[in-house]
């Protein structure tokens, strides 16, 4: 009763007419949205909705928020839901935006008995644990303006709620059957193992390198290029490409904005300094 009482008052949200001050918003800060079929479109406003209605906002270091954050943050998570059954991350209750990065105390193991305690600057975080989702806004803000740099925080993050919704943070989704996991797991550990070992000899990948730090992150990062540099990604990595686009059931290369001819790096442009997300699991 309490599932059917929650799935019809998600249907009314999604059904609600959406103020034209959003699309506004939504178009300038993010320009893969007018690229977005009207179907699309409309989908993904409604699941903005229903985001908005169940997950709590708070401003931090000063920071207040505003509609241009709350609509910014929130397409963009719900990107990943587009054409999914979803529970719009569930396990995920508050999320925390700072004006830039943040500073956090940490303890770091120095080997397998000698730990040492000092700050660490990060953009993001999010964990298993916690309930919330931290980020960066002018990080998070930059990220969705260049949408073919490869690089968004906002989709990083929630890539990692994605992983958690199988109660792991593995680098694994909630898949829906064993076949899927198998073939899942096959693509994942060759394209892993492909992204460590160019990291260990210096050799430039379109994924960031920072995926080779483990599957988790690997994730994270895969989902980055797959809808910041799809047509790279199809490419350069046809079975990561393959394995995302059956999950997401959604193909970015047909409204993207990356160039047809997009090499295998390039320097972003000037932007916030880069830092990549760190999150404890």
């Amino acid at each position: 009763m309490v599932g059917l009482l929650k799935e019809r008052r998600r249907r009314k949200l999604r059904e609600h007419p959406v103020p034209e001050e959003w699309r506004a918003i939504i178009s300038r800060n993010l320009p893969f949205f007018s690229r977005l079929s009207a179907a699309d479109q409309k989908e993904l406003l409604g699941h903005v909705q229903v985001f908005l209605a169940e997950k709590r906002f708070e401003g931090c270091g000063g920071l207040e928020l505003t509609e241009e954050i709350r609509l910014t943050i929130a397409t963009q998570a719900c990107l990943l839901l587009l054409h999914r059954k979803t529970d719009y991350y569930p396990r995920l209750v508050t999320i925390l935006v700072y004006p830039s990065g943040f500073v956090v105390e940490e303890n770091r193991p120095i080997d397998h008995i000698v730990w040492e305690e000092g700050q660490e600057g990060r953009l993001g975080e999010t964990s298993r644990q916690m309930g919330s989702l931290v980020l960066a806004w002018d990080a998070a803000r930059y990220g969705g303006l260049d949408p073919s740099d490869g690089k968004n925080l906002i989709l990083h993050e929630f890539a990692h709620q994605l992983d958690f919704e199988d109660l792991a943070a593995d680098g694994v989704p909630a898949l829906n059957s064993r076949d899927e996991r198998r073939s899942w797991a096959e693509v994942m550990k060759v394209e892993f193992a492909a992204l460590r070992a160019a990291d260990e000899t210096g050799i430039a990948m379109l994924l960031d390198s920072y995926g080779a730090t483990n599957p988790a992150e690997f994730f994270a990062v895969a989902i980055e290029a797959f809808f910041e540099r799809p047509l790279a990604l199809r490419n350069q990595r046809p079975q990561l490409y393959g394995a995302l686009e059956r999950f997401f059931r959604q193909d970015p290369a047909t409204y993207s904005s990356e160039p047809a001819a997009s090499p295998l790096t390039a320097a972003p442009p000037p932007g916030p300094p880069e830092s990549r997300p760190i999150n404890v699991f």
